[in-house]
């Protein structure tokens, strides 16, 4: 399904308001809890393609097919190497099969657990026959993808004797493997993050019963373009965030207040953002170790505003269902983007022009396509396989109606 996208900047003035589920983050990491611990209730729960998946998954069938959901694939595979006398072979999409699993699995095999390749080494399908793990602790690489520790550490309470995770380097993605420990914490399971140790308790039970999960802030990250792009006066409120949020992509708060972009915290929970002035900045730069989700949104964001960027910090967007720095840099040139990436890094050059009727390739990653999609705001604009944003945001293309924008299938 390929979307042309039209919008009207009268329209863009209006006050939409919006809900918005809950972090697709937050609730894959419950919904093993829950696995692990039944008498778990869970609200506001994701309606995102991977937790689907994720939800489907834990039914235990034999042969288990992720699709493109990475995070599923990671905590699925610590989730079933605990599992005694149950076996799995766990595979996904073609793009999947060349993402890396093996520092995950190596670590579990470490612990005693039993995982094999199908196929290649070092990527699915992998097979799993669940056991009981005895051994309680293992050393990890800081500088992988957050969802390796986390993985590890969901399962950690489950184990006969806890886990002590050692990390040894530099440590990126902190505030993701903090969500992790917080919601274990949050359910009463005792946890410790000094220096480069991590230490989880074992829990046979949990107190907690019932848990309401925040509202995704990466979906709130293309409301927040939206508004950056729009008049002074444009307000977008969207339910339901915390101000003291575990996501690390409540980063846009202040980060958009750069475009001129206020955020209200309102007391039923919602949170209102308001375009209040232009952006005076010819370039801006962040580092995004810590919420590197929010790098497509804010490139486009800074091409949209005629401002240029350097966003560091990216390492991970590599392994990701695409290759998402050289994916931005193809899209982004076609629109008539100046801009360059390496191994970590994006920099984009200020312009003050931008092409129209442009395609846009998606590459099967659905943060391209609602990365993009803001652009409308300034040129009609072309998405290509819009249908991906199920992945994560279902409702997108519907709610983008609902704040004015013209949407026409091609």
């Amino acid at each position: 399904m390929d979307l042309l996208l039209t919008y009207s900047s009268q329209l863009a003035t209006r006050n939409s308001q919006l809900s918005i589920t809950g972090s697709k983050s937050e609730t894959n990491r419950l919904l093993l809890l829950q696995a692990l611990y039944t008498n778990l209730i869970l609200e506001n729960t994701s309606n995102s393609d991977d937790s689907e998946v994720m939800q489907k998954a834990l039914q235990n069938s034999p042969l288990i097919d992720v699709h493109h959901a990475g995070t599923a694939m990671r905590f699925l595979t610590a989730y079933f190497s605990i599992q005694e006398g149950k076996e799995v072979v766990l595979t996904g999409s073609s793009r999947m099969k060349e993402r890396p699993i093996q520092i995950l699995v190596d670590a579990l095999n470490q612990l005693g657990a039993e995982i094999t390749y199908e196929e290649k080494k070092g990527f699915p399908p992998i097979r799993i026959k669940g056991k009981k793990i005895t051994q309680n602790k293992v050393s990890l690489s800081a500088n992988v993808s957050s969802q390796y520790i986390s993985a590890l550490l969901l399962i950690a309470p489950k184990l006969e004797k806890g886990l002590e995770l050692t990390l040894e380097g530099e440590i990126t993605s902190i505030p993701y493997i903090k969500m992790t420990l917080a919601l274990l914490n949050e359910i009463g399971i005792e946890t410790s993050f000094v220096g480069n140790k991590i230490v989880v308790c074992h829990a046979e039970l949990v107190s907690a019963s019932q848990l309401t999960v925040e509202s995704d802030w990466s979906s709130a990250s293309y409301w927040y373009s939206i508004v950056a792009l729009s008049k002074i006066g444009t307000q977008i409120t969207l339910s339901s965030y915390k101000e003291n949020s575990l996501q690390g992509d409540s980063a846009l708060v202040t980060i958009y207040q750069d475009f001129g972009v206020e955020t209200t915290f309102n007391t039923d929970n919602s949170i209102t953002i308001s375009k209040i002035n232009n952006c005076q900045l010819s370039i801006v730069n962040y580092q995004l170790n810590n919420c590197p989700d929010i790098a497509q949104t804010i490139a486009v964001t800074c091409f949209g505003l005629g401002i240029g960027c350097e966003l560091t910090g990216l390492h991970t967007l590599k392994i990701k269902e695409t290759d998402r720095l050289e994916a931005l840099k193809m899209e982004l040139t076609k629109l008539g983007a100046d801009i360059s990436v390496t191994n970590d890094a994006l920099y984009l050059k200020s312009s003050v022009t931008i092409k129209e009727n442009v395609s846009i390739a998606t590459y099967q990653d659905h943060r391209m396509a609602m990365a993009f999609a803001p652009l409308a705001l300034k040129v009609p604009i072309l998405i290509n396989e819009a249908e991906v944003v199920s992945k994560s945001y279902p409702d997108f293309w519907e709610d983008l109606k609902k704040a004015g924008c013209s949407i026409e299938e091609i």
